[in-house]
């Protein structure tokens, strides 16, 4: 009986961390200097999912963004929380986001923002923040291209700033 016991929990095991599923966590963001027009401009990818439950969990009321019931409140509150965890600096000086639009592309929401008067994009410190409250493992991919240049850097929880030079 003890072997039958022992056979049984050893399976139950196997099947419950063996083929257990890993949501994988990250998103993106193009950060483009536009020399021309002397703006950055932003394009922020995230899951519509992760970021209602961002701004659930932030502002302690439910979010539906993506969704047929999505409020001018819920826009307000993910530009308020952009605004909070995606900050950068140009310059030595601390720049605001200027939400332009949004669009949803299955289930990823798209944001885009803008930062004006800019004619030189270097040096830059960004410091990414979103999701990392909720997620341990969260990613958030940052790809820059300005004076001619690429680069791409990963931010996390342990590791939220970058910089450009």
């Amino acid at each position: 009986m003890s072997k039958r016991l022992l056979l049984g929990c050893l399976g139950l095991w196997i099947l419950t961390t063996g083929f257990s599923v890993h949501k994988f966590y990250v998103a993106i963001f193009q950060v483009d200097h536009n020399a021309t027009k002397k703006r950055i401009e932003i394009t922020a990818r995230v899951f519509a999912d992760d970021l209602n439950t961002a701004l659930d969990k932030k502002y302690k009321t439910r979010h539906h963004l993506a969704s047929d019931q999505e409020t001018e409140a819920d826009i307000a509150d993910m530009k308020k929380y952009f605004a909070a965890h995606l900050r950068l600096t140009i310059g030595g000086q601390p720049k605001t986001l200027q939400f332009k639009s949004k669009a949803l592309d299955g289930n990823v929401y798209v944001c885009y923002f803008s930062i004006p008067d800019v004619p030189k994009a270097t040096p830059m410190e960004v410091e990414n923040t979103v999701f990392t409250e909720l997620f341990e493992d969260q990613q958030n991919m940052m790809h820059f291209q300005y004076n001619s240049t690429k680069q791409t850097i990963v931010l996390t929880g342990d590791n939220s700033k970058g910089m450009l030079k």
